[in-house]
């Protein structure tokens, strides 16, 4: 069983994205979220090993609740809200690469840094690398460009 994990493990880096999007349909009974492969990649394999080896222990699950609680004063629409938001979470790192350089972007409370710099935008941030004007979200896999609204 170890060796089929670890071979569906190592055929997601090879996979075409149609494919990865058809895992995701198979693996979670939804549509896949527009974000980018690499994205799409961790959280497949988390979900396949998940699958093979059993989820979080309830005792981590109902931990986790509490010190969501905790944190929001036992708000769960305030989650939930959160949760929906577009901007990602801060910590988030975002990477993109570009013309053959990495790009990577830590989104903060209140703004996104990259090389050192705060910015107030990604679309400012895809700017400074593209030299173009460009959706910040499209940019770094955020949003697809072609998804309807």
């Amino acid at each position: 069983m170890t060796e089929t994990v670890l071979a569906q493990l190592a055929a997601l880096k090879t996979a075409p994205i149609a494919a990865l999007k058809q895992k995701w349909r198979d693996l979670f009974e939804s549509e896949p979220p527009p974000y980018n492969r690499r994205f799409l990649e961790h959280r497949l394999a988390y979900r396949i090993q998940e699958l093979a080896y059993g989820g979080l222990k309830p005792e981590t699950v109902r931990r986790l609740l509490e010190l969501a609680e905790e944190l929001d004063g036992g708000k769960g629409d305030v989650r939930r809200r959160r949760a929906d938001h577009d901007r990602p979470i801060a910590g988030t790192r975002l990477i993109r690469e570009y013309q053959g350089v990495e790009h990577r972007v830590t989104v903060r409370d209140d703004d996104y840094e990259y090389q050192g710099r705060p910015y107030k935008s990604l679309s400012a941030i895809a700017r400074a690398i593209t030299g173009t004007q460009w959706n910040g979200r499209i940019f770094f896999g955020l949003k697809n460009q072609r998804a309807p609204r």
